[in-house]
């Protein structure tokens, strides 16, 4: 009974809560919707103020740029129209100027057609005087026909010949003062020159030479030098390319080659390994290496002092290598880089006495023999090469083509250039400066003698003054006085052309009349 009470009560109880429940989660979701509508709402609003706002900004921006194109535009504009206003005054200017020359060249037209007409007038009276003239001069060259007894062609034969030999002797005689003047004149001004010039620049030489002598403390170390089976001399010659002469001179290794500098790696490494004692083809090629890079960069020093001691600076570093190069040169047994710092100063003093820049003379002096310092695989005479290399480095064009033109491969453009072969000439003719072979020393005079007797009239011809004074004896009866010096002059020009040699040579024409009697 019980329990049937309390299941209707449990029924009833569950019932009321779930209706409880139902009623209070129907009640929250209400809640929810009506929440999220007011929220959608509140969005809603908030995103149309701030669309609102944001195209109230881009209307702004879009205004603004608009105003700036415009200024920019009428800014444009007006500046265009400024050039055509001022393009449109240019224009009438000149439409100005030349409607004034067109009225000048009608006005110089009518003056040249006057004149014109006043020539044609002068030339019909000059013609017919000129026939007047004629005829005057047919009647008195017959009556001095008839007169005198001879033709006119034989007069003109006699007066022709008797002018001739006048105007020779005159011509002869007009030239002998005239180069005998500008000689003196030349001489004086040139010796003062160049006398200043080489006091000033006096330096030693020394004559090089092809071999190189390697002082030994015993001959003992002349076995190690060659080592087991000559593996170490092969190996030394190998790495310098120098050939290494071992013979009986007591304490003394001979190193010999053309090249100075791979000449002087040679010494300076053979006396390292001598001071070290280790002396295997290894180590001869490692200090080899060692002593060449060590002299290329002495090489770079060397150039840059000698820029300083001429007193120029700058240029590029590979012109500064050569010029260090010209240390291990020679040419006729004169240092190659003493020979051009000579050049140089002579060069700059010189074109200071004349006006010029003397530091661009200076220049070209010390670099007019760059081309020597140049690998001897490369061909062509040393002044081109010296010019290409002073063009590839971008020297001064008066520089280039002073080095170019010193023997005269290519025209001379500047009074520097000059200077230049000049200074040459006068560094390597200074006596005891230069030596050459006795063969070639003895052609060369042979050659001087021969060419100076091939001229007509000259009897016998000496050269002294080992080679630098020829002395021309001449017949008395073919040449006189006047034909004498033009004799020495064509002597010398036929030697400027025809032969090389350094410095100049003395063309002495001697002419002497000997009477010879005997007394009985």
């Amino acid at each position: 009974m019980e329990l049937l009470i309390f299941i209707p009560i449990v029924v009833i109880t569950a019932g009321l809560t779930f209706y409880a429940g139902w009623y209070l989660n129907a009640k929250s979701g209400q809640n929810k919707i009506t929440s999220a509508h007011e929220r959608a709402k509140r969005i809603l609003e908030d995103a149309e103020k701030d669309g609102n706002t944001l195209k109230r900004e881009k209307l702004l921006e879009a205004k603004d740029e608009w105003y700036k194109k415009k200024k920019e535009f009428e800014a444009d504009v007006q500046s265009k129209k400024n050039k055509h206003q001022a393009f449109e005054k240019q224009l009438i200017s000149r439409e100005e100027n030349v409607d004034r020359k067109l009225d000048l060249l009608s006005k110089k037209e009518i003056a040249l057609q006057a004149v014109d007409k006043d020539l044609v007038e002068k030339r019909k009276r000059i013609e017919e005087k000129d026939k007047e003239l004629s005829r005057l001069m047919g009647e008195e060259n017959t009556r001095l026909e008839r007169i005198s007894g001879i033709t006119r062609e034989e007069a003109k034969k006699q007066l022709s010949d008797n002018l001739l030999e006048t105007v020779k002797a005159e011509s002869a005689q007009l030239m002998k003062e005239a180069r005998d003047k500008a000689k003196e004149e030349a001489k004086r001004e040139a010796q003062k020159f160049i006398i200043q010039a080489i006091q000033r620049t006096a330096a030693d030489h020394t004559v090089e030479s092809t071999v190189s002598v390697l002082n030994l403390e015993s001959d003992e170390m002349k076995g190690r030098i060659i080592g087991r089976e000559g593996r170490n001399i092969r190996a030394f010659e190998a790495a310098t390319g120098v050939d290494v002469i071992v013979d009986d001179t007591p304490e003394a290794v001979i190193l010999s080659g053309f090249d100075p500098f791979r000449r002087e790696v040679a010494r300076v490494s053979l006396e390292r390994l001598i001071a070290d004692g280790r002396i295997h083809p290894a180590r001869i090629e490692e200090v080899v290496e060692k002593v060449r890079k060590e002299l290329e960069e002495e090489t770079v020093k060397t150039g840059e002092n000698t820029l300083l001691e001429v007193g120029l600076h700058g240029g590029h570093p590979e012109i500064i290598k050569h010029i260090g190069r010209m240390k291990y040169r020679s040419s006729y047994g004169q240092n190659l880089l003493q020979h051009s710092i000579e050049v140089s100063f002579l060069s700059g003093i010189m074109a200071a006495e004349l006006n010029l820049d003397p530091m661009l003379a200076k220049r070209g002096g010390l670099l007019h023999d760059i081309g020597k310092t140049i690998d001897r695989s490369v061909e062509g005479p040393h002044a081109l090469l010296g010019y290409e290399l002073c063009k590839k480095f971008n020297e001064h064009p008066i520089v280039v083509n002073a080095v170019g033109s010193h023997h005269e491969d290519i025209p001379m453009e500047h009074p520097i250039s000059a200077l230049v072969q000049a200074a040459d000439a006068i560094s390597g003719a200074r006596p005891g400066a230069r030596r050459e072979s006795v063969e070639g020393y003895v052609k060369r005079l042979e050659k001087l003698e021969s060419l100076a007797k091939s001229f007509k009239g000259v009897v016998n011809t000496y050269a002294i003054q080992a080679g630098r004074e020829i002395r021309v004896i001449c017949n008395h009866e073919l040449i006189d006085d006047a034909a004498a010096d033009q004799l020495s002059h064509e002597i010398a020009n036929k030697i400027q052309q025809e032969m090389e040699y350094p410095g100049q040579i003395k063309v002495m024409v001697i002419r002497e009349f000997r009477s010879v009697s005997f007394a009985k």
